[in-house]
């Protein structure tokens, strides 16, 4: 669609459009064939996805607002209510939102797991899906109906049981995946996030009008790699994502890895730190299978085949030339 095709309808049917799709999903029946609508409605126009999911970021707000009913009450009757709110237009929206959180708002059952440095941890929910988090990484997941995890720090691989009706949705570094029918990776740190599809799809939406609107369907084998500024997709072979996943079995590969990107992916499991010390040391290459915790056995390798000094400084390793 062009841009000028963009701007033809206002803003205000956009989002009441948006919350019409939105109703759909949370009330009606959901299935494959509405999400491809839906999908489609999203390709028409940026405008549509912006404002699909300013209007659920605002219906998962309301969704944690326990409001005062009579106990036989529906749910349904709840949600029906709460797209009453949405209908206002997103401004209206979440000032009534604020107000109504002010008085009764609780927290919603939230569960945090969290791995120390070098410690793995599975995570396994009750429809059969399963995460497995990395090194020092901290993941919040809902207890509640909305399917939502929070990667706030770290790394963690996601296997998915698809619900087109209750899709699973992680949220990262101001960014939304959503799950449709995936295994997935998601990394983040430093204002970076990194996610690897290996298998099904998903859809990453911005969440956060602090960084840069963007938005992907990705498919097995892609790596997309979002900033605050930028977003860029790049396709990686099976076997590139399955080495990168040596982790779950407790092991780094490296396949043409610079000595200076191994000592990083192994600092990120050791308290014992390896430093290179000059950049021709880290230009040097590396391809070898390691056990993430043998630092002594990297930097033995690193002397007797690529000829490198090593010493032990400080409770660190220092290699270089």
């Amino acid at each position: 669609m062009s841009e000028g095709a963009e701007r033809s309808a206002p803003s205000a049917e956009i989002e009441a459009q948006a919350a019409l799709w939105l109703e759909r999903r949370h009330l009606g029946r959901w299935d494959d064939e509405m999400q491809s609508a839906l999908d489609n409605w999203f390709s028409q126009s940026s405008a549509h996805v912006i404002a699909y999911w300013r209007l659920d970021a605002a219906w998962i707000k309301a969704e944690r607002l326990i409001v005062v009913t009579p106990p036989r009450q529906k749910d349904a009757h709840k949600k029906k209510a709460l797209f009453g709110f949405l209908r206002m237009g997103i401004g209206a929206a979440v000032v009534t939102i604020a107000v109504m959180a002010g008085l009764y708002f609780r927290n919603p059952p939230v569960a945090t797991y969290t791995t120390t440095l070098g410690e793995f941890k599975t995570v396994t929910l009750s429809d059969g899906s399963k995460i497995e988090l990395n090194t020092d990484s901290v993941l919040r997941l809902s207890q509640g109906r909305t399917r939502t995890a929070w990667l706030d720090k770290g790394e963690a691989y996601f296997q998915i049981k698809h619900n087109a009706a209750e899709p699973f949705a992680v949220m990262a570094d101001g960014h939304k995946i959503t799950d449709l029918g995936t295994a997935f990776t998601v990394r983040t740190g430093n204002e970076r996030l990194e996610v690897s599809l290996l298998q099904g799809r998903a859809r990453l939406e911005t969440a956060d009008n602090s960084v840069e609107q963007h938005s992907a369907v990705l498919v097995p084998g892609d790596v997309l790699v979002a900033t605050p500024t930028s977003l860029s997709v790049t396709r990686h072979s099976q076997h590139r994502l399955v080495e990168a996943l040596g982790w779950r079995r407790g092991v780094l590969v490296f396949d043409h890895t610079t000595l200076a990107d191994a000592a990083e992916q192994f600092n990120r499991y050791n308290r014992t730190k390896l430093i290179v010390a000059d950049d021709g040391s880290g230009l040097r290459t590396i391809g070898a299978t390691f056990p993430e915790h043998d630092v002594e056995l990297f930097a033995r390798i690193a002397q007797q085949v690529l000829g490198l000094q090593v010493e032990h400084r400080g409770g660190n390793i220092v290699i270089s030339r």
